[in-house]
């Protein structure tokens, strides 16, 4: 008999969370999923979502341990919310940034804390990060956010070393561009025209736009997701997404420096 798992997913209201809640549930686990604001969408059928805001740092053991006295455990955490991010280094505001990392990396660590209690006395546990493969290249105008991914895949990876004693398995998947809500919730930088970026930084955001809206559909996530809890011994890192962004990575590992920065600067008409 296969046992249901409890599992807690960040940022379910929409995107990639959402549809990872309806694929894990539908598949007969118990799912609990946060949003910021769960009034604003309509109500899950077959998960329940939470009122929980990723960057209420106290407030994570409060919602952790209400799901344990509701089903007795937390097997898998899928730490998903997150916020897109763009400007030029120059003009991003400070307090932006703070809410970047708060959001896509300070709020998963609080939610990893708050878990790892109750994992290690049960002598188990999943924790999948959803980064980015914006966390393997340092991008023109998303070097905060990529940045921000770039921080979770390392700390993953020291999690995973951390962990092994106890039965706990950390894994990062970095997807590619997908068609989700992520262009609504990015926060686009607005810069004057007399600055020296704009141009340039507008041009990119429409190229950005243009291209999240013929993306690949976001299912191949949630699939990878269902994969990887079935396996027995998951690899620390998963890429998805199309072949020339997975093929990048491969290009920075073997290229050298300055000619993979050219054709970057190339791609981006810097």
């Amino acid at each position: 008999m296969i046992m249901k798992k409890v599992i807690l997913i960040t940022g379910a209201s929409s995107g990639f969370g959402k549809i990872i809640a309806e694929k894990l549930s539908n598949n007969g686990n118990i799912v609990f999923g946060t949003s910021r604001n769960p009034k604003k969408y309509p109500k899950p059928n077959n998960y329940k979502l939470i009122k929980f805001d990723i960057t209420s740092f106290d407030d994570s053991k409060l919602m952790v341990n209400s799901i344990v006295n509701q089903t007795g455990k937390i097997d898998i955490l899928i730490n998903n919310a997150g916020i897109g991010f763009t400007g030029p280094i120059e003009e991003i505001s400070i307090d932006n940034v703070k809410k970047v990392f708060d959001t896509n990396f300070i709020g998963q660590i609080a939610i990893i804390q708050s878990v790892l209690p109750i994992m290690r006395s049960n002598q188990s546990g999943l924790i999948i990060n959803i980064t980015s493969i914006a966390g393997y290249h340092g991008l023109p105008f998303v070097g905060v956010y990529s940045a921000s991914k770039a921080s979770m895949e390392f700390l993953g990876e020291s999690l995973n070393m951390e962990l092994n004693k106890f039965g706990i398995r950390v894994v990062n998947i970095a997807p590619g561009d997908y068609k989700t809500e992520i262009i609504n919730n990015r926060n686009d930088t607005k810069i004057n025209q007399k600055s020296p970026y704009f141009d340039i930084y507008n041009q990119l955001i429409k190229k950005w736009n243009s291209n999240m809206n013929v993306s690949r559909d976001p299912i191949e996530v949630a699939n990878l997701v269902q994969k990887i809890i079935k396996s027995k011994n998951p690899r620390i890192h998963y890429v998805i997404g199309s072949f020339i962004q997975r093929f990048s990575i491969l290009l920075k590992k073997i290229l050298p420096e300055k000619i993979y920065e050219r054709l970057l600067m190339n791609h981006y008409k810097l």
